[in-house]
């Protein structure tokens, strides 16, 4: 388990305890996969976002964590282009996909991980890689004053 650090758990604190479980279960998912990544936080109006990249710009993300009242969803900026055999992702835009996950069991699947660790590979051959950061350096990128989601 990955700490979560105080200011991502402060954004936290308004989901009920079962949807931050699967946040942190989800998170340490993409963790498992790469340690030294930035970790970019939206507290948008009616979501928690964090994206996952090698550099601290959301263009140079692969894949993020949208966080609802009721579930959260493991997103996958070139989606569209990631094989899915299993038919896990959902999603018809241009480029982004994403899997439902209302249960940390998912997250234990070949399938998923083979889709983060697919999604980290491509997005090295899209823009080849600089020097990572050490460890999991998170930034705060926006909060926002108005929110939709309820207050736990």
């Amino acid at each position: 388990m990955h700490i979560i650090p105080d200011s991502l758990e402060t954004f936290l604190q308004s989901y009920p305890p079962d949807v931050r479980k699967l946040f942190g279960a989800t998170r340490d998912s993409i963790l498992d996969l790469e340690k030294n990544v930035y970790e970019m936080i939206w507290d948008n109006y009616n979501a928690l976002a964090v994206a996952y990249a090698p550099a601290d710009q959301l263009r140079d993300a692969y894949c993020h964590i949208a966080v609802y009242s009721a579930h959260v969803n493991l997103g996958f900026n070139q989606g569209a282009h990631l094989s899915d055999p299993n038919k896990m992702l959902l999603g018809e835009g241009a480029l982004i996909r994403h899997i439902k996950i209302d249960s940390a069991e998912i997250l234990e699947s070949k399938a998923v991980r083979k889709l983060i660790y697919e999604a980290r590979s491509w997005s090295k051959q899209m823009n080849p890689w600089g020097a990572l950061p050490t460890g999991t350096v998170s930034i705060v990128k926006s909060i926002s004053e108005n929110r939709r989601r309820p207050k736990f």
